[in-house]
């Protein structure tokens, strides 16, 4: 097993969405859901927009709830394999992109699009933003099976034209009280089930992470009340404010709340926290069920690994699988007694099963090999450093550039190219902006690794 590991990783760093929602017929594939508009310009890929960085081509496939169905999994990797440099990425978004793509990217494009993984319509590609817990729908945890209000906000997004105004930025998060759930992601809308009364209702909190609300709704006007935000929203912002954020740093979300046309109540709201881990066997709600997950080392995946989970999935689940916002892959609904098997095998795959491996704890941006902002090669830099830790220790995030890529929320600690093999290290201080307190400068990766060492045994 450790050589099949130790191969994956060089392998990855070498290389030269719309999935179905469960019981959402609206988003079979079928010839007249090729796109039917102009794709819009814009600097962050999607699926019929490549854009070009040092490495090639990137085509980002967004998938509805981060679900990816086996047969589509095959078709990316074949699609990465055939028509671009055989590199996959898993994104902090849950979602999938191809790197290295050449000068002729229509026919992965095509490839796709046939596999049902395109949108409705092209304008429709960039705001298809939702973000679900990779176990919506079978975590025990659960106060709220997500999945059917989120085909509603999905089929609106795609669907409402003027909702193509929106940022290709513009994010929303539906938190289902699940313990395994992304709440360290800002989100320009979020709603998170609690309960009320004996009822299921929804916070509703504007530009943050999920947590604490001052505004709930009932579950029954879940789906009018994002309508109302998005239309509210593109009413009042100017082509500069493109974000929650940026709006409401002028109005204030009261005075923002105060004009929409649905009442939301007012209150102190609290969502449960999550404390799940994506990595290992956990229970499913269904008796004698269980999901397994395992990670992408760096966020990366080659054809071999992303056709390997998906046999797993017909194999051993129900033929999908989920991705998560942690760079990583859950199969769902495997019977319990099959877990180590499959658990093994993702291992033999190349994927990082136990978050006792070094290389659980370690993030990457794509760096100088693939960004021409990038001052060093975080990826190959990465490998490093985690051969060089005793064991997981502290979070660490390398970054080539001050953009912060590889990372949609502070890590503990950070590490900042300043050239070739030399980083900033920067530990994360809720009281300062950015990625914290500057620690020390210029560091190698040895001296990094030492200094991580020494915060691990210190507990920050």
């Amino acid at each position: 097993m450790p050589s099949a590991k130790a191969g994956i990783i060089p392998r990855l760093l070498h290389s030269s969405a719309f999935s179905r929602l469960p019981g959402d017929p609206l988003n079979e594939p079928s010839p007249a859901r090729q796109p039917s508009t102009t794709v819009r310009p814009s600097a962050c890929p999607g699926l019929l927009r490549i854009v070009q960085a040092l490495d090639g081509g990137i085509c980002r496939i967004k998938l509805a709830g981060g679900e990816l169905q086996a047969d589509q999994a095959d078709a990316i990797a074949l699609a990465a394999e055939r028509h671009a440099g055989g590199v996959i990425e898993a994104t902090n978004r849950a979602n999938l992109q191809i790197r290295g793509i050449g000068a002729q990217p229509q026919a992965l494009i095509d490839l796709l699009l046939a596999a049902g993984l395109g949108p409705r319509n092209a304008a429709a590609d960039d705001v298809r933003n939702l973000m679900l817990s990779p176990t919506a729908g079978i975590d025990p945890h659960r106060l709220l099976d997500t999945r059917p209000l989120a085909a509603q906000i999905l089929e609106s997004l795609e669907n409402e034209p003027r909702f193509a105004e929106l940022s290709a930025k513009f994010a929303l998060l539906l938190d289902g009280g699940e313990a395994l759930a992304m709440q360290a992601h800002e989100h320009d809308l979020w709603l998170g089930a609690l309960e009320l009364d004996g009822q299921t209702w929804l916070a509703v909190g504007l530009a943050g992470c999920p947590g604490h609300a001052e505004y709930a709704v009932p579950l029954a006007q879940g789906h009018a009340c994002v309508l109302a935000v998005l239309n509210l929203f593109l009413d009042l912002a100017t082509p500069a404010q493109t974000r929650m954020r940026h709006l409401l740093n002028e109005m204030g979300a009261d005075a923002f709340i105060a004009r929409l046309p649905i009442v939301l109540h007012k209150g102190t709201f609290q969502i449960n926290a999550a404390t799940g881990s994506p990595l290992g066997t956990y229970p499913q709600s269904q008796a004698g069920l269980v999901y397994v997950g395992a990670g992408a080392p760096l966020g990366r995946l080659d054809p071999a690994m992303l056709r390997g989970v998906a046999k797993l999935a017909r194999d051993f689940g129900d033929g999908t699988l989920r991705m998560t916002p942690w760079q990583s892959v859950l199969l769902p609904t495997i019977k319990a007694a099959d877990a180590s098997q499959v658990s093994a095998a993702l291992h033999a795959l190349g994927f990082v099963c136990d978050a006792s491996e070094p290389l659980a704890a370690v993030i990457a941006c794509t760096g100088s090999a693939g960004c021409a902002k990038g001052l060093s090669d975080t990826k190959a830099d990465a490998v490093r450093l985690a051969a060089l830790r005793k064991g997981p220790g502290v979070s660490v995030h390398l970054t080539g550039c001050t953009r912060s890529c590889a990372a949609a929320h502070v890590a503990p600690a950070t590490l900042l190219a300043v050239s070739a093999g030399h980083y900033d290290l920067y530990l994360r201080d809720a009281g300062l902006p950015g990625f914290g307190r500057l620690c020390a400068r210029d560091l190698t990766l040895e001296a990094a690794s030492a200094l991580l060492e020494s915060c691990s045994r210190s507990n920050v």
